[in-house]
């Protein structure tokens, strides 16, 4: 399993005692489709997530495969114009999430930001989610990926 697989299943289980079931696909997962292809599941069920800078602030939404964050939806739910919010830099989401694009999970971040979970995801059994690389994914239910992640149920898709 790579390194950054095993660092995610590690502070799962420290943090939250949960033990994911990760699983990794060499050709990769970097889309919702692609993901839903390789694990063989509906793309609504894919959890990406996203992060986003909000006025300045990193937030992380946890949104189905199947839709796409409205950044206006989610700049009202922090009270902010839409002109203040866009996909957060890449070396920032490294830096301060401890995690690279395409492989972030919902949870085990290096600190404390506000998560929104989608919540069209709860519509589902079972969701999909980054466990720390593009290559790998973790299947998890809902209501555990909510609190695990102390995610906010709201709609800010599109």
């Amino acid at each position: 399993m790579h390194e950054r697989a095993v660092t995610f299943s590690e502070r799962a289980r420290e943090r939250y005692g949960f033990e994911p079931e990760v699983e990794e696909f060499p050709e990769g997962t970097k889309t919702a489709a692609d993901a839903a292809e390789a694990v063989g599941c509906d793309v609504a069920q894919i959890a990406s997530s996203l992060v986003f800078d909000v006025d300045g602030s990193l937030v992380v939404s946890v949104t189905s495969g199947a839709n796409r964050v409205s950044e206006g939806a989610l700049g009202n739910a922090f009270d902010v114009p839409a002109a203040n919010v866009s996909m957060a830099d890449p070396d920032r989401i490294r830096d301060e999430i401890g995690w690279s694009i395409g492989g972030v999970p919902p949870f085990c971040h290096d600190r404390s930001v506000p998560v929104l979970v989608d919540e069209t995801l709860l519509e589902y059994e079972t969701v999909w989610a980054a466990a720390g690389t593009p290559e790998a994914v973790f299947p998890i239910d809902p209501e555990t990926l909510k609190a695990n992640a102390d995610g906010e149920v709201t709609s800010v898709v599109e």
